[in-house]
């Protein structure tokens, strides 16, 4: 990839010539074509190539890790919603907002409800079922209840994912020793806009979390939101910063926000106008190239794009997206529409493997004394 590097100002003859001597024809088996990108330069180098060119890269680059046209599909299920205490400014769950938003917030659902979601989730083809709470991080009273739902739902053979907001390391520890898959912990945007979105929560307390997170075993979810008045700059930062990561999460939703009136930077984008669908997907694509092995997932916005501009997503390496028609509390698309694109596209769904948990409860038949039996990593 030695060619990519020095592209300064491309040109269709220099990344002709780049494509024609580094990366094989489509539906040849590639071979080494993964370039190693480290550093904001070379990121900010692809986010400057010209889009078709940037595709076709990012779409060999997630066939050398992936399989093709297999999708990783998800269902997400708010289990606590509203007044959140953070003040994240593109949030409609936030308490700060509330008054504007007029979000009717509403307490922890019970367990079974949980559960029954979670069959309706596996019985229409998601492999993984996310919860998320509004919280600013679990109570101690909360442990509890999340740790039985990851126990509950892994049973019925679905990969588990949650966020919850942030974690301390004894937190994290829980969540894995019950089997906890994926924990979902969003960077948002660069550090530099950051201030810009949240002030309840410093960036720092972010990067905490993702490594208590990392360092408990479970698999890390982090991505972004586009198009909250960020620049691109900012977009490349945010790649950057996965980057610096000891290693870049297993999994990274890049979101396109939905605009919601009443949320300061909802209503700013709104007045102000909302960004380009290509620019998304360009994200999207570099997100591929820099971090190929990563589950790149389509996540909030997808319910206003057309199916071209779905198409142009998959083809840049997206190989996640959420069922159902709703996320926490804004629409998604439908799943009657995703199961008719998919047919078009020629997309087939993965299927689950989630991880066995850290520690197995053993039961002595002697004395009936509980104790819990820790497994190798």
């Amino acid at each position: 990839m030695a060619g990519l590097l020095s592209i300064t100002e491309p040109t269709a003859k220099s990344t002709d010539e780049f494509f024609a001597s580094t990366i094989p024809t489509l539906g040849q088996s590639p071979t080494n074509t993964t370039p190693t990108i480290s550093s904001r330069e070379q990121i900010a180098q692809l986010f400057d190539l010209p889009l078709m060119d940037l595709l076709l890269q990012a779409q060999l680059i997630h066939r050398e890790s992936f399989v093709a046209n297999e999708v990783q599909i998800s269902t997400l299920l708010s289990i606590k919603t509203g007044n959140c205490p953070e003040d994240c400014g593109y949030c409609s769950q936030s308490g700060h907002h509330r008054d504007k938003t007029k979000l009717q917030a509403e307490k922890r659902i019970d367990v079974d409800k949980v559960v029954a979601a979670a069959k309706r989730a596996k019985a229409t083809g998601s492999s993984r079922f996310c919860m998320g709470a509004a919280w600013k991080h679990p109570s101690a009273k909360d442990m509890p209840y999340v740790v039985e739902l990851i126990k509950e739902v892994k049973d019925l053979g679905l990969e588990t994912c949650m966020t919850l907001g942030m974690l301390n390391p004894d937190q994290a520890t829980q969540l894995a020793d019950a089997g906890l898959d994926y924990y979902n912990h969003n960077l948002d945007t660069s550090r530099r806009y950051y201030e810009q979105v949240v002030s309840t929560r410093s960036y720092d307390d972010r990067l905490d979390t993702l490594s208590n997170v990392r360092n408990s075993g479970i698999n890390v979810c982090s991505g972004n939101i586009v198009g909250m008045g960020e620049s691109r700059d900012d977009r490349i930062d945010w790649v950057h910063e996965l980057l610096k990561m000891p290693k870049a999460p297993e999994s990274i939703p890049v979101n396109l926000l939905v605009p919601i009136a009443g949320t300061p930077i909802g209503d700013k984008v709104l007045a102000e106008g909302e960004l380009s669908i290509l620019e998304w997907i360009r994200t999207i694509a570099v997100t591929r190239i820099c971090c190929p092995s990563s589950y790149v997932r389509l996540s909030a916005g997808r319910e206003s794009l057309s199916d071209a501009e779905q198409s142009l997503a998959f083809m840049a390496g997206a190989n996640s997206f959420f069922y159902g028609d709703k996320l926490l509390t804004t629409g998604n698309a439908s799943q009657s529409g995703d199961d008719r694109l998919m047919r078009e596209l020629g997309l087939t769904k993965q299927f689950a493997t989630p991880r066995a948990p850290k520690a197995l409860p053993v039961l002595d038949a002697m004395s009936g004394h509980e104790s819990q039996v820790m497994l190798a990593d």
